[in-house]
């Protein structure tokens, strides 16, 4: 949870905090748990957890001990145990809810957790500061050794520790490399103790951060650590087009938003009909185009192309159908069945809320023009237009009349065009 005021100032710094620079509530950074235990006494006689959680660069945290005499409070800079010397890190979760954290990762309270050392002091902060300045020229000469040294592994990432003596390099590889001379010579440019950690697809992508096609920030470096395996049946599940640019996340992998909803989808396909079933017909068979699972309809494309394209069914209609084919009844066709779609809900939604016209209103003038055009050409409309033209041939009747010495009946007869299916009526006769 972020400060009511936390905006940067003319410095830089942030007004809300005023901790020179660092959040006091811990708020401003990821992954960030709120403490509803915080202010709640705890129960007589017990203890407060001894057992705190501290954030280090990316947003990876652990789980130390810290003394009984030292009171470690939500963004304070403290010294921990590490291997081969001291690490720096800020506290980002203190109470019992630290309880609940490790046993919902599965951390048992036991000896290997590692202890805090004390509070950092201004000297403990200026080497750690100093320390993490350099990963961004190692991590640049480093990747120019990998390239000299022609190995297949991308580099992420450079950590240094918090006493600068020893720095973690995060690379992905596709397949097994051998490091033994690049850690000898990343060794000797540096001068510190090099350890080499392989890391994935998605983590690499959570360590680097960026923006995905949604607008938000990336879900694995913002909010989710719980990387579960992601298959294509979880789009074929949600309808989606298989195209791998556009399922793919920045990673290269699936992307982990497409399990979120896939629970609700799960369920409600259970109403809907296999997409391999088909209704027989008497003009043929019939078989599922597509169903839409919000609106509850279902698509059939019919036989032989007999409409113009899918016909739009109710999930009730579908099940009828289904039923009456069981009962060995075959509708003669899917018109008696087909419905309507009504206009568009977000063009109606969008024309009043935001007070424009709707964003279909060329395409209402050319449904009225459809609409005439239709009547126009109806078979009962047919006598009536040529009523109209006998009548504009009746007028000038009279004179072809007098010359060719015929009735005007019979002139208007002549000047008659013929209808269409003229000829089918000649062959009937």
């Amino acid at each position: 949870m972020s400060c009511n005021n936390c905006r940067n100032g003319a410095d830089g710094k942030p007004r809300g905090c005023r901790s020179n620079g660092n959040c006091g509530v811990g708020g401003c950074g990821s992954l960030t748990v709120f403490d509803w235990l915080e202010g709640v006494a705890l129960p007589s006689g017990q203890r407060p957890f001894d057992v705190v959680e501290v954030r280090f660069k990316a947003n990876r945290k652990g789980f130390f001990r810290k003394p009984s005499t030292m009171d470690a409070h939500v963004g304070d800079v403290v010294v921990l145990d590490a291997d081969h010397g001291l690490d720096v890190g800020v506290v980002s979760l203190s109470g019992e809810l630290v309880r609940a954290q490790m046993n919902a990762k599965g951390t048992k309270d036991d000896h290997e957790i590692k202890r805090i050392e004390r509070k950092a002091t201004q000297e403990d902060i200026d080497t750690w500061q100093k320390a993490s300045l350099r990963e961004a020229d190692t991590l640049r000469e480093a990747r120019e050794i990998i390239k000299g040294l022609g190995l297949g592994m991308k580099l992420t990432d450079v950590e240094f520790q918090g006493d600068g003596k020893k720095g973690t390099f995060y690379y992905t590889a596709e397949d097994r490399v051998d490091f033994r001379e690049l850690v000898r010579a990343l060794a000797s440019a540096f001068g510190v103790r090099i350890e080499m950690r392989q890391i994935g697809a998605r983590q690499e992508a959570a360590r680097v951060g960026g923006i995905g096609v949604c607008g938000r920030e990336l879900c694995c470096s913002s909010w989710l650590k719980d990387f579960r395996s992601v298959s294509t049946s979880a789009a074929r599940y949600q309808q989606l087009s298989l195209n791998p640019q556009k399922l793919a996340g920045q990673c290269g992998k699936l992307k982990c938003c497409l399990n979120f909803e896939l629970d609700q989808y799960v369920e409600a396909v259970k109403d809907f009909p296999s997409p391999n079933a088909k209704i027989k017909l008497k003009e043929g068979r019939a078989f599922v185009f597509k169903m839409d699972i919000f609106k509850r309809l279902v698509y059939l494309m019919a036989p032989d192309g007999a409409t113009n394209g899918p016909v739009a069914v109710t999930l009730e209609d579908m099940h009828e159908l289904l039923e009456m084919n069981k009962r060995g009844q075959y509708p003669h066709s899917l018109t008696e069945f087909a419905l309507e779609e009504g206009p568009d809900e977000v063009d109606e939604t969008y024309s009043n809320v935001v007070g424009q016209d709707s964003l279909t209103r060329f395409d209402e003038q050319r449904r009225r023009r459809k609409k005439r055009s239709g009547r126009r050409n109806r078979p009962g409309n047919k006598s009536k237009a040529g009523g109209g033209e006998s009548k504009a041939s009746g007028n000038n009747a009279p004179q072809g009349g007098k010359a060719d010495g015929n009735k005007p009946g019979k002139s208007r007869k002549k000047r008659r065009r013929p209808p269409r299916n003229a000829n089918a009526k000649t062959d009937k006769s």
